[in-house]
């Protein structure tokens, strides 16, 4: 229990941890990646202003005045600042057709302004793989006459480099300190669990010690009752101290039970070693549970039934035919197991009806269940009583509940009352059936009845 609830605080710490890094890595990743971008997109827009200032315009020679660019003069002094910069220049006619180029091959983009830069994709045909560009493109207008296009491009693996580096370091960073803080969240979720831990185990050795020391004092108690009760005679007052002397009786028998009960989950709690375990015939263990149950059956009018499903006609083993129904664990602790569910289904099913007992021999094939065997012997209890509300299940095992607290309950025009109990005996019950490794299931509906099935390694994991 407590090494569940310290994985999931450090689940739990290390979760919180990982998404906080990954907040934090994808706000630095994005700042980076925009800042980077900025500062090329600021770079491109220098070199079209300094372009724009070297521009070398020749008035125009006709009759029309239209002035124009030299190209020779203009980008003459350009190309090689640009190849350091890793920048190229295009030069477009107002028309848009292409005039002068760094580039080796022209792109072929059509052209589209926008000083605020654009990342557009150029397939070159000497290349297989595609080129990423950051591109800005400006209008040339001298008056309102434009002169033409110029356009600036820049190697777009200048952001994706340093972004991959970064992307990287990040991941890197990130997963280190989630291992980190895993380790570290185990060990303070350690720390911080010991004092429940401590808490939780002397609360357990005083239920221990207290049931213990109170067994004596009940069983001196009705040793004396008893002899109470022998001792008196048959006038009128002994008749009226002989009914008292019968309260007390059923008080401290219901007394020592609570404290049997008490003391066996305290023990089961504690992890009883299982050094008691040696092979019991299941089947024998229910027949004799069952002869045991008749009379209180009969008593109700209530047909009580064991099934037992054979085994398969293909199983020929005589040894394993003997052990058919044969497993590892306590006797004593199964038959109050059974007695315990066998007694529940006879006191919640009215006269008329039915508790069915089965045991059967099953292969576990999921394991994603958490059962850690692969045979198992399967018993199923089954009655035509009152049933369980939908809303009850899931703490029907927790100790001291109890379905109805008035102990009573309506079917029909029918009200039955339970007899009084201390709300221990199912807890009690899973508390076997964990002990011989196994799992306890619950299907009931009100009005219908209810099926429980358990389910028993037949022989238990090291």
């Amino acid at each position: 229990m407590f090494q569940a609830t310290r994985r999931r605080l450090a689940l739990w710490y290390t979760t919180v941890t990982a998404v906080l890094l990954l907040l934090f890595a994808s706000g630095v990743y994005l700042y980076v990646r925009s800042t980077l971008i900025e500062r090329i997109d600021d770079t491109l827009n220098h070199v079209v202003e300094v372009v724009e200032r070297s521009l070398v315009i020749e008035s125009g020679t006709t009759d029309l005045g239209i002035s124009h660019i030299n190209i020779e003069a203009t980008f003459r002094d350009n190309t090689d600042t640009v190849e350091d910069d890793h920048i190229d220049l295009e030069w477009f006619s107002p028309t848009g057709k292409l005039l002068w180029s760094t580039f080796s091959q022209p792109l072929n983009i059509p052209i589209r302004l926008n000083r605020m830069g654009e990342t557009v994709t150029v397939s070159p045909p000497s290349s297989s793989s595609p080129l990423l560009l950051r591109q800005v493109t400006d209008r040339v207008e001298i008056g309102r006459q434009v002169l033409g296009y110029l356009r600036v491009s820049h190697p777009w693996f200048e952001v994706t480099k340093p972004s991959r580096q970064l992307m990287f370091d990040l991941a890197l960073f990130t997963g280190l300190m989630v291992l980190s803080v895993a380790a570290s969240g185990w060990f303070l979720s350690g720390k911080a669990m010991e004092p429940v831990h401590e808490s939780y185990q002397r609360l357990k050795q005083f239920t221990a010690d207290a049931s213990h020391e109170l067994r004596s004092p009940i069983t001196l108690i009705q040793t004396n009752v008893q002899v109470a009760l022998a001792d008196l005679g048959s006038r009128e007052e002994d008749l009226h101290y002989r009914q008292q002397l019968k309260v007390v009786e059923r008080l401290t028998q219901r007394l020592g039970k609570l404290v049997n009960d008490l003391l066996f989950l305290a023990r089961q709690d504690s992890h009883i070693s299982k050094e008691n375990f040696s092979p019991c015939p299941i089947d024998a263990l229910l027949m004799e549970v069952v002869e045991e149950q008749k009379l209180l059956a009969d008593e109700k009018d209530i047909t009580l039934s064991l099934k037992l499903i054979d085994p398969p006609a293909s199983e020929t083993r005589l040894e394993l035919l003997d052990n058919w129904f044969t497993l590892i664990g306590n006797w004593d602790q199964l038959v109050r197991l059974f007695t315990n569910l066998i007694s529940n289904a006879l006191q919640y099913t009215l006269a008329g009806g039915r508790v069915n007992v089965e045991l059967a021999r099953i292969e576990v094939i999921n394991r994603v269940s958490g059962l850690r065997y692969s045979t198992a012997l399967q018993i199923q209890v089954s009655d035509t009583g009152i049933g369980i509300p939908a809303e009850a299940i899931p703490r029907l095992f927790d100790r001291f509940y109890r379905v109805d607290p008035a102990r009573t309950h309506t079917v029909g025009n029918t009200v039955t009352k339970s007899a009084n109990g201390s709300g221990l005996g199912l807890a009690i019950a899973q508390a076997i059936v964990e002990n011989h490794e196994g799992q306890i299931q619950v299907e009931s509906r009100q009005g219908l009845g209810t099926n429980l099935t358990v389910t028993l390694p037949i022989t238990l994991e090291c």
